[in-house]
Protein backbone atom coordinates (compact mmCIF):
# COMPACT_ATOMS: atom_id res chain seq x y z
CA UNK A 1 0.00 0.00 0.00
CA UNK A 2 1.21 3.64 -0.59
CA UNK A 3 0.10 6.34 1.98
CA UNK A 4 0.13 9.88 0.89
CA UNK A 5 0.85 12.01 3.80
CA UNK A 6 -0.56 16.17 3.66
CA UNK A 7 -0.53 18.79 6.22
CA UNK A 8 -3.38 20.96 6.06
CA UNK A 9 -3.12 24.29 4.44
CA UNK A 10 -2.16 27.64 5.95
CA UNK A 11 -4.63 28.61 8.39
CA UNK A 12 -5.87 31.87 9.95
CA UNK A 13 -5.00 32.80 13.84
CA UNK A 14 -6.36 31.36 16.35
CA UNK A 15 -8.99 33.54 18.09
CA UNK A 16 -10.50 33.35 21.47
CA UNK A 17 -14.07 32.95 20.44
CA UNK A 18 -13.23 30.17 17.64
CA UNK A 19 -10.21 28.34 19.43
CA UNK A 20 -7.57 25.99 17.47
CA UNK A 21 -10.08 23.36 16.69
CA UNK A 22 -12.25 25.88 14.39
CA UNK A 23 -9.59 27.46 12.72
CA UNK A 24 -9.73 27.80 8.85
CA UNK A 25 -7.73 28.10 5.74
CA UNK A 26 -6.73 31.14 4.55
CA UNK A 27 -7.28 32.37 0.94
CA UNK A 28 -3.68 31.68 0.25
CA UNK A 29 -3.99 28.07 1.89
CA UNK A 30 -6.82 27.06 0.02
CA UNK A 31 -4.85 28.25 -3.01
CA UNK A 32 -2.09 26.04 -2.37
CA UNK A 33 -4.03 22.83 -1.36
CA UNK A 34 -6.16 23.32 -4.74
CA UNK A 35 -2.59 23.44 -6.39
CA UNK A 36 -1.50 20.20 -3.92
CA UNK A 37 -5.04 18.94 -5.32
CA UNK A 38 -4.35 19.41 -9.42
CA UNK A 39 -0.27 18.28 -8.79
CA UNK A 40 -2.17 14.70 -7.23
CA UNK A 41 -4.42 15.03 -10.45
CA UNK A 42 -1.56 15.35 -12.67
CA UNK A 43 -0.14 12.11 -11.30
CA UNK A 44 -3.58 10.03 -11.94
CA UNK A 45 -3.84 9.50 -8.30
CA UNK A 46 -7.20 7.49 -6.87
CA UNK A 47 -7.07 6.89 -3.08
CA UNK A 48 -9.25 3.83 -1.67
CA UNK A 49 -9.51 6.35 1.20
CA UNK A 50 -9.30 10.01 2.44
CA UNK A 51 -9.35 10.68 6.26
CA UNK A 52 -8.77 13.87 8.21
CA UNK A 53 -8.36 15.26 11.14
CA UNK A 54 -11.37 16.53 12.42
CA UNK A 55 -10.09 20.15 12.85
CA UNK A 56 -11.57 22.25 10.14
CA UNK A 57 -8.44 23.33 8.46
CA UNK A 58 -7.99 19.38 8.02
CA UNK A 59 -11.40 18.81 6.63
CA UNK A 60 -11.68 21.90 4.55
CA UNK A 61 -7.83 20.93 2.84
CA UNK A 62 -9.31 16.93 2.58
CA UNK A 63 -12.56 18.46 0.89
CA UNK A 64 -10.51 20.46 -1.64
CA UNK A 65 -8.36 17.57 -2.59
CA UNK A 66 -11.76 14.79 -2.86
CA UNK A 67 -13.21 17.75 -5.06
CA UNK A 68 -10.23 18.41 -7.18
CA UNK A 69 -9.74 14.03 -7.69
CA UNK A 70 -13.60 13.98 -8.06
CA UNK A 71 -13.28 11.47 -4.85
CA UNK A 72 -16.52 9.72 -4.13
CA UNK A 73 -17.48 9.66 -0.72
CA UNK A 74 -17.01 12.06 1.91
CA UNK A 75 -13.37 12.38 3.70
CA UNK A 76 -13.15 10.22 6.93
CA UNK A 77 -12.44 12.55 10.11
CA UNK A 78 -9.83 9.97 12.37
CA UNK A 79 -9.71 11.55 15.71
CA UNK A 80 -6.19 9.96 16.17
CA UNK A 81 -5.26 12.30 13.29
CA UNK A 82 -5.49 15.57 15.53
CA UNK A 83 -2.71 17.34 16.94
CA UNK A 84 -0.39 15.66 19.40
CA UNK A 85 -1.77 12.46 18.18
CA UNK A 86 0.32 9.36 18.19
CA UNK A 87 1.76 8.09 15.25
CA UNK A 88 0.99 3.99 16.56
CA UNK A 89 -2.57 4.74 16.85
CA UNK A 90 -3.14 6.13 13.41
CA UNK A 91 -1.29 2.89 12.12
CA UNK A 92 -3.49 1.19 14.19
CA UNK A 93 -6.36 2.94 12.49
CA UNK A 94 -4.85 2.85 8.87
CA UNK A 95 -4.48 -1.51 9.72
CA UNK A 96 -8.10 -1.57 10.35
CA UNK A 97 -9.19 -0.72 7.12
CA UNK A 98 -7.86 -3.69 5.25
CA UNK A 99 -5.70 -3.64 2.36
CA UNK A 100 -6.36 -0.19 0.46
CA UNK A 101 -3.70 0.42 -2.41
CA UNK A 102 -3.37 4.24 -1.99
CA UNK A 103 -4.73 6.53 1.53
CA UNK A 104 -4.51 10.16 1.98
CA UNK A 105 -4.00 11.18 5.41
CA UNK A 106 -4.44 14.84 6.19
CA UNK A 107 -3.37 16.15 9.21
CA UNK A 108 -1.01 18.66 11.88
CA UNK A 109 2.52 18.65 12.55
CA UNK A 110 4.28 17.16 14.53
CA UNK A 111 2.17 14.19 14.43
CA UNK A 112 2.58 13.99 10.51
CA UNK A 113 6.52 14.47 10.55
CA UNK A 114 6.52 11.37 13.26
CA UNK A 115 4.19 9.12 11.68
CA UNK A 116 6.47 9.08 8.83
CA UNK A 117 9.57 8.64 10.67
CA UNK A 118 8.01 6.08 12.56
CA UNK A 119 7.28 4.32 9.58
CA UNK A 120 10.24 4.68 7.00
CA UNK A 121 12.98 4.84 10.63
CA UNK A 122 11.05 2.16 12.62
CA UNK A 123 11.42 5.38 15.78
CA UNK A 124 10.66 8.81 15.58
CA UNK A 125 13.95 10.31 15.46
CA UNK A 126 14.31 10.80 11.76
CA UNK A 127 13.99 14.74 11.43
CA UNK A 128 11.29 15.07 9.39
CA UNK A 129 9.64 18.70 8.80
CA UNK A 130 6.63 19.03 6.92
CA UNK A 131 5.45 22.17 5.90
CA UNK A 132 1.99 23.52 5.50
CA UNK A 133 0.82 21.96 2.31
CA UNK A 134 3.53 19.70 2.48
CA UNK A 135 2.80 16.09 0.73
CA UNK A 136 4.62 12.94 0.89
CA UNK A 137 4.34 9.99 -0.12
CA UNK A 138 5.65 6.74 1.34
CA UNK A 139 5.27 3.16 -0.66
CA UNK A 140 4.82 -0.50 0.01
CA UNK A 141 3.76 0.58 3.77
CA UNK A 142 3.39 -2.64 5.87
CA UNK A 143 2.35 -3.27 9.09
CA UNK A 144 2.58 -7.20 9.49
CA UNK A 145 5.64 -6.86 11.81
CA UNK A 146 6.04 -3.12 12.58
CA UNK A 147 5.45 -0.52 10.98
CA UNK A 148 7.82 0.16 7.52
CA UNK A 149 7.97 1.35 4.62
CA UNK A 150 9.98 3.74 1.94
CA UNK A 151 9.21 7.42 1.35
CA UNK A 152 9.24 7.78 -2.20
CA UNK A 153 8.89 11.76 -1.95
CA UNK A 154 8.59 14.75 -0.06
CA UNK A 155 7.01 17.80 -1.40
CA UNK A 156 6.29 21.62 0.10
CA UNK A 157 3.06 23.02 -1.67
CA UNK A 158 5.68 25.50 -3.49
CA UNK A 159 7.20 22.49 -5.69
CA UNK A 160 3.57 21.78 -6.63
CA UNK A 161 2.22 24.79 -7.03
CA UNK A 162 2.78 25.46 -11.45
CA UNK A 163 4.79 28.37 -11.84
CA UNK A 164 2.91 31.41 -13.48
Amino acid sequence: MDIYILRHGKAEESTPEGGDAARRLTTKGSEEILSVGLFLAAQDLEFDLIAASPLARAQETAAIIAGVLKYKKKPASWNVLVPGGEPDAVCHEISRHGKPSAILLVGHEPLLSSLISRIIAGNEEAGIAMTKGGLAKIRDVSFTQRPSGELHWLLTAKQMTPRK
